[in-house]
């Protein structure tokens, strides 16, 4: 008896994305706005990118000084992620600056 070979099943019914899935079978998240953007939170990436800078300090000078991945900072410098409030004052600290101050600046700035 010969076997019947009926190939891919999408060869014979195309695949539809459905519930996140991609025509290509892996899930794919559905698109949101990203809340990282919003403009609070990037005049605070853009101050501590301001601040990293005046310091002189580049990203991986900086992640030497905080003992992470230069990644860590490129992350949160792109709004990748957020910091908690114990990494700020990390990255405060390693920038030679006094949290409450930089968040005093931010404040101001956003008002």
């Amino acid at each position: 008896m010969d076997s019947l070979d009926l190939g891919h099943p999408s060869a014979h019914f195309p695949i539809k994305p459905i519930l996140g899935l991609s025509d290509n079978r892996f899930y794919t998240r559905p698109q949101r706005p990203n809340k990282m953007d919003d403009g609070a939170y990037k005049k605070f990436r853009e101050l501590l990118i301001e601040v990293r800078k005046t310091a002189g300090l580049t990203q991986a000078e900086l992640s030497q000084r905080l003992n992470r991945p230069q990644s860590f900072v490129s992350k949160y410098e792109r709004g990748e992620r957020r910091l908690d409030v114990v990494e700020f004052g990390a990255v405060a600290k390693a920038l030679g600056v006094d949290p409450v101050k930089l968040l005093e600046k931010f404040y101001r700035g956003t008002q």
